[in-house]
């Protein structure tokens, strides 16, 4: 039997041990590693290239678009599978546009995401059954026209800005984000005001508000908007 190996990328524990329980019971899937933020997917990914990420919208340090984002560019066979608890069409015109094989929201059941993976594995895409019925359906071109310029501004971003954006949105002051991404605080200002030249945004608040519209960040992540 050909087994699939899976990287599971959740940052809740108590998710990642049940995704984990529920895809050791199939027979034919593997689970070779964990991973708690987008970082470590990457880099995890990157060492022991299994053949399906799993992989949550919503990571710290590195949200999961992003995170997928990298790890298509240096392994674009790699199947990911992304999880969500948002169906809106713009988090699926993003995903789309990334090139992620398949977008589940997290109420999917556990068979359906063994079945899933099995299915992206073969080359298929997989969405839930709503989301697919919609995209047969066709999304609103109001939805598409907002995805498109989001989407375009975003590739203006390298991804240690996209890194930065994430965590200002988080609410972390210049120091927390050099500790988090090992650069001097003078190099957070630098990045920072690079990002709001290229975004035209000209606050914090206004940087956070684009990373809940980017899908940065998911807009239940609490925090605050002055």
């Amino acid at each position: 039997m050909i087994r699939i190996t899976v990287l599971l990328a959740e940052d809740h524990m108590v998710v990642r041990q049940g995704l984990r329980a529920i895809l050791s019971a199939e027979g034919d899937i593997e689970v070779v590693a964990e991973a708690s933020n987008g970082r470590d997917a990457v880099a995890l990914t990157r060492k022991l290239r299994p053949n399906v990420v799993v992989m949550d919208i919503a990571m710290p340090l590195l949200n999961g678009m992003e995170a997928s984002r990298q790890i298509l560019k240096t392994l674009p066979s790699t199947k990911i599978l992304m999880l969500s608890a948002h169906s809106d069409d713009e988090y699926i015109d993003r995903v789309k546009a990334i090139g992620v094989a398949g977008y589940l929201v997290k109420q999917s059941s556990a068979e359906f995401l063994s079945k899933a993976i099995r299915e992206v594995q073969k080359g298929n895409l997989v969405y839930s059954p709503a989301i697919s019925k919609r995209l047969q359906n066709g999304s609103s071109n109001a939805s598409r026209q907002t995805g498109d310029l989001i989407s375009r501004k975003a590739s203006r971003l390298t991804s240690r800005e996209v890194e930065l954006v994430q965590l200002v949105a988080e609410g972390k002051a210049n120091k927390q984000i050099a500790v988090d991404l090992d650069i001097s605080i003078k190099t957070v200002e630098k990045h920072r005001q690079a990002v709001m030249q290229k975004l035209d945004i000209h606050d914090t608040a206004g940087l956070t508000r684009y990373a809940i519209a980017a899908g940065i960040i998911e807009n239940h992540v609490q925090v605050t908007i002055i």
